[in-house]
């Protein structure tokens, strides 16, 4: 018996007269539902000869034609669409969502379910609910139990004759880019780690410790947080444009060894990235013409540039026995790590693999711990100078004797570290370039901060300044209303935010005591309380230093005030 052909027949097919309903029996196999929206997730499973609507107002073939090729639309959607009923149950979806869920029976499941009762991370924390009590469109993020995230939205939808008593609801993976955010998350929380060393940490460790916490934390995150085993580190000689080795892991002794420069052409991918400054990404080490023979049967690498405050520091190189191991997301990761990178060995002034001698780190030492107590003595003293002047010369003569005693000291100090540690004791490379400008010249720092002031002596003196320190206006102001018998000041360098008062009034204080000394304001950007600056530089005020500054920012500052002024040396 040859086989009939299929009838769709949407509407009461029993309720039909015998006179219809056994002749259309005869000639079809009939397929009844009893509305259009059944009639659509029909059209989806089977193929019909013909449909018969049984005449209403609200359907009609067009329409059919219209939802079915809806229908087709969300089926080869990327992301997953499925239709809710008022109790979250599946009333439809498409073949995405049955992909994800690895189910062929969803219809009359729950949707949460069908998801392994994920978590809701918001930002609404009930978002079906939400969509169907505010009739308003609703969205979340989900993550399931092995560790997939779904991004939903829910609009309610009218199905049937009544009103907005479904929700549409579309699905889309975002496990890929929630797993970079958290990636990206972690390498800035290491990177932060990398870096957060204290004053009072540095003081203690030697220039080789220092280098080996650093190689040892850089290992140890690239490792676990970028999964990568082959590692290179070099960093440019400002003198001779030299690329040191730093850290090499799992490179050839060869190439660890290998003499590179920051040159475009004959260097490898190395010395290229250092010259431009831009990051390269090599798929194919045998097909790439820069490429330099790094870790034994690397197929592909990664390089990119260290760089800190818009100044090249070196490389960071990681190579792949794979071909194209490497992609985008990749290159920006090693280069957001890269740039946590350059900031420590910034903050460390690593600048080469070498270190002083043991002579000059002691020396170092010494001094640092030395300077603020000193400072603090002749904060008291000239405290004390103040209440005695002109009412009892000799306690002041003999305060402005311990003002110079201790002064001494200090200069003591320097010249024995000097003796101690001639510059041939130090390697050329960390070497102090001399400044004439600097040389002799007393410096008075004004901040609260004591990190600061350390700062301030570790940094000038090291050009053979005389630094002394101050916490607040008023100390400030005493300093150099009583030392100036004794060798005043060449230059006043002092925070906009002082405890007892702003840069502008003490600028304005100073100027009653001598109009010859400079100031130089220190602020963070965009920090200025009360247009402290602004009225500071129309009242004169020639320089502004912001933090945070380099070395060679604060010391071109202050070369440049001494320049204008063309004060001498103090001998004090």
């Amino acid at each position: 018996m040859p086989k009939k052909p299929k009838l769709l027949f949407v509407g009461d097919f029993d309720a039909l007269s015998d006179s219809v309903r056994l002749p259309l029996s005869e000639l079809f196999d009939i397929v009844a539902v009893e509305n259009l929206w059944d009639a659509v997730d029909v059209l989806q499973q089977d193929v019909f000869a013909a449909i018969h609507i049984v005449e209403s107002p609200e359907a009609s073939i067009d329409q059919i034609q219209d939802i079915k090729l809806n229908a087709l639309i969300l089926e080869s959607m990327p992301d997953g669409a499925v239709l809710l009923d008022a109790e979250n149950k599946i009333v439809w979806h498409n073949a995405c969502m049955q992909r994800w869920c690895d189910s062929e029976l969803l219809v009359g499941k729950n949707f949460y379910a069908v998801l392994s009762s994920p978590e809701i991370l918001g930002p609404d924390y009930c978002p079906l609910h939400t969509a169907m009590s505010l009739q308003a469109p609703s969205n979340s993020t989900l993550r399931t139990a092995d560790n997939r995230y779904f991004h939903i939205h829910a609009v309610p939808s009218t199905v049937g004759p009544d009103p907005a008593n479904h929700l549409v609801v579309t699905v889309r993976d975002v496990t890929t880019k929630m797993h970079q955010q958290q990636k990206m998350e972690a390498i800035q929380k290491a990177g932060m780690e990398l870096a957060d060393l204290k004053p009072e940490e540095l003081k203690h460790m030697s220039v080789d410790e220092r280098i080996e916490l650093l190689k040892s934390n850089i290992v140890h995150f690239t490792g676990e947080l970028l999964n990568y085993d082959v590692m290179e580190i070099r960093l440019i000689d400002r003198k001779t444009g030299r690329l040191e080795p730093l850290l090499a892991v799992g490179i050839e002794q060869e190439a660890a060894v290998r003499e590179l420069f920051a040159q475009p052409h004959g260097n490898g991918v190395t010395g290229f990235v250092a010259a431009t400054g831009k990051s390269y990404l090599c798929e194919n080490t045998s097909e790439d013409p820069l490429y330099l023979l790094g870790a034994r049967d690397a197929k592909s690498s990664i390089t990119v540039p260290l760089i800190s405050h818009d100044e090249m520091l070196g490389t960071f190189n990681v190579e792949s026995p794979d071909l194209c191991a490497f992609d985008e997301s990749d290159l920006q990761f090693l280069e957001r790590f890269g740039s946590d990178v350059a900031a420590a060995l910034g903050t460390l002034e690593l600048l080469v693999a070498e270190k002083a001698t043991t002579a000059a780190e002691s020396v170092e030492a010494i001094h640092t711990a030395v300077a603020l107590p000193i400072d603090d003595i002749l904060n008291e003293t000239v405290n004390l100078m103040e209440r005695y002047i002109g009412h009892e010369p000799e306690v002041v003569a003999r305060l402005e004797s311990i003002l110079r005693n201790a002064r001494d000291i200090k200069r003591v100090i320097q010249k024995v570290g000097q003796a101690m540690t001639p510059s041939e004791a130090v390697p050329q490379s960390l070497q102090t370039e001399l400044r004439p400008l600097l040389t002799g010249r007393r410096i008075l720092v004004a901040d609260a901060d004591e990190n600061v002031r350390v700062a301030a002596h570790a940094l000038l003196e090291r050009y053979q300044c005389a630094v002394e320190t101050s916490h607040d206006g008023v100390e400030t102001l005493s300093m150099v209303r009583n030392i100036t018998s004794l060798g005043g000041y060449d230059l006043v360098l002092a925070d906009i935010r002082l405890p007892d008062m702003n840069g502008f009034e003490l600028m304005q204080k100073l100027a009653s005591i001598t109009d010859s000394l400079p100031l130089v304001l220190m602020t963070g950007f965009g920090y200025d309380p009360g247009h402290s600056i602004v009225k500071a530089r129309q009242a004169g005020l020639k320089e502004v230093l912001y933090k945070p500054f380099r070395l060679d920012q604060l010391l071109e500052t202050v070369e440049r005030v001494l320049v204008e002024i063309d004060v001498s040396p103090s001998t004090g």
